[in-house]
C-alpha cells in the first residue's frame, strides 16, 4: 500500500463540478489500493477576493487578521470535498493545517514552516480515511493562526509528504506540466519530460506560475521528487528531481514571465560605505524579498539604489526606506513603478557560453529595451516595460529553439 499526496490547486477545485472530478480522481487512487493525502486550495477567485474586500475596509490591513480571513478560503474546500467524498461513499475527513500540526515561525502572511508533527493524519490513514488537508496555512507556537504565503498550498503538499515519507507526491494543476514557457503566451510552448530542482526552482522565482518557488525549495532540501500533472485528464506529467547529467545537454530549458514586480528607485542616497548594508538588512528585516539590484556611480557624495520588490510590497518597502533615511536624503528619495521580468533558465549554462548575447540579440532586434539585469549560475533575468512582456517571452522562446 503506497502513501499518496495529491495537491489540487485553486482552478481546479474552483466549482462544485470540479470538486466532484477531484472527488472521483481521489476515489481512483484510493480504489487501486492507496492511502491518500489531498492537500487543497481555496476556490479560484476566492482569495483575491477576500483582500479586495478587506483593503476596500483598509488599504493596509493588520496581517494577523488577514491570515484569519485568508484561511477560510482552503477551510471551505476542504469541507466540500470532504463531502463529495462521503456522497461517493468514500470515508473522508477534513484537517486545517493547525490540527494537521504544521507549525510555523509568527511571522503573519508569509510564515515558515519549523516543524510537523503530522497531528491525527496517519491515524486517519490506517482508519481507511482519506485526509483532506487545508494548504497555505499552519499555527505558530503562540497559537495563531498563521498563512505561508502565496502559492503555499504547494509547500504545504511537499511538506507533508516529507514528513509522512509519501511515496509519491503529486502537484494537479490546470495544465499537463512543466512547459518551456507559458503555453497561454506561447502557442508553441512543449512540455518537458522532467527538470532539475534548480531549474524548476528558479522558473519558480523568476515568475513561473506552476510551483511556488519555496515549496521547490522543500523539496530539493528532503529530496521529495514530485509530479506536476494536470487534474483535468490522465496524461503524465513532469517529474521534479535531482540534477541527472543528461539535462546539462540542454542549454536553455524554460522561459519565465513575472509581471507582479515593482522597480524601487531610492535617489540621492549617502554615497558611503554602509548605505547598502543599512538598507536592504532593514528590507530584509521587513521580510521584503528584493531581487535585481543597481547602484549608479555616486556624484557629489549621493548615489541612486535601483531594486525591484514584489508589487504587492511597494508599501512597506517605501515605508523601509524612508524610515532608514529620514534626515539624509533629499529630493524624491522614493519612486516605484511597474516592471517586467523576462528570465531564462538552464542547467545548460554552467557549461555553455553566449547565452547572455543569444538573450540581448534577441530583445534588440525586436526593439525592446533592457532596464535591468540580473544573473544566477543557471539564469538570466531582464527588467523591461510590462507592454513588452509578452511579446519579450515570445522572442526569447524563439530565439533559443525552445518551440521545437
Amino acid at each position: 500500500m503506497a502513501l499518496i499526496v495529491q495537491k489540487y490547486g485553486g482552478t481546479s477545485v474552483g466549482d462544485v463540478d470540479r470538486i466532484k472530478n477531484v472527488a472521483r480522481r481521489v476515489k481512483e487512487t484510493r480504489d487501486a489500493g492507496n492511502q491518500v493525502i489531498v492537500v487543497v486550495s481555496a476556490r479560484s477567485g476566492v482569495t483575491n477576493d477576500l483582500i479586495a474586500r478587506a483593503r476596500a475596509l483598509n488599504p493596509m490591513p493588520d496581517e494577523r487578521e488577514m491570515d484569519m480571513l485568508l484561511t477560510v478560503g482552503e477551510q471551505e474546500t476542504i469541507a466540500l470535498t470532504a463531502m463529495a467524498l462521503h456522497a461517493l461513499d468514500v470515508p473522508a475527513v477534513s484537517r486545517t493545517g493547525a490540527q494537521a500540526g504544521i507549525l510555523t515561525d509568527p511571522e503573519h502572511t508569509r510564515a515558515r514552516i519549523t516543524s510537523i508533527s503530522g497531528g491525527d493524519v496517519k491515524a486517519q490513514l490506517d482508519a481507511g480515511k482519506v485526509v483532506i488537508l487545508a494548504g497555505f496555512q499552519g499555527q505558530s507556537a503562540d497559537g495563531q493562526i498563521t498563512t505561508l504565503g502565496r502559492g503555499g498550498s504547494d509547500l504545504s503538499a511537499i511538506a507533508i509528504a516529507a514528513a509522512l515519507k509519501a511515496d509519491l507526491c503529486q502537484i494537479c494543476t490546470d495544465v499537463d506540466g512543466v512547459y518551456t514557457a507559458d503555453p497561454r503566451l506561447v502557442p508553441n510552448a512543449t512540455k518537458l519530460d522532467e527538470i532539475s530542482y534548480e531549474e524548476m526552482l528558479e522558473l519558480a522565482s523568476s515568475g513561473s506560475k506552476v510551483m511556488q518557488n519555496r515549496a521547490v525549495e522543500f523539496a530539493q532540501k528532503f529530496n521529495v521528487i514530485f509530479e506536476v500533472r494536470s487534474s483535468f485528464n490522465n496524461n503524465p506529467g513532469t517529474i521534479v528531481k535531482e540534477e541527472a547529467a543528461s539535462m546539462e545537454d540542454v542549454v536553455v530549458s524554460g522561459v519565465a514571465l513575472d509581471k507582479n514586480q515593482a522597480k524601487i528607485v531610492a535617489s540621492d542616497l549617502p554615497d558611503r560605505p554602509g548605505t547598502a548594508a543599512k538598507l536592504f538588512k532593514a528590507l530584509a528585516d521587513a521580510n521584503i524579498s528584493v531581487d535585481m539590484i543597481v547602484q549608479n556611480i555616486g556624484r557629489d557624495g549621493k548615489a541612486n539604489m535601483t531594486f525591484t520588490v514584489p508589487r504587492e510590497d511597494i508599501y512597506r518597502a517605501e515605508k523601509v526606506v524612508t524610515e532608514s533615511f529620514p534626515d539624509e536624503a533629499s529630493g524624491k528619495l522614493f519612486e516605484a513603478n511597474d516592471i517586467a521580468k523576462v528570465s531564462v533558465v538552464g542547467v545548460g549554462m554552467r557549461s555553455h557560453s553566449g547565452v547572455a548575447a543569444k538573450l540581448f540579440d534577441a530583445l534588440a532586434v525586436a526593439s525592446i529595451n533592457i532596464q535591468l539585469v540580473s544573473t544566477s549560475e543557471i539564469k538570466i533575468s531582464v527588467g523591461i516595460d510590462p507592454k513588452d512582456a509578452e511579446e519579450a517571452t515570445r522572442v526569447v522562446h524563439t530565439a533559443f529553439g525552445l518551440g521545437q
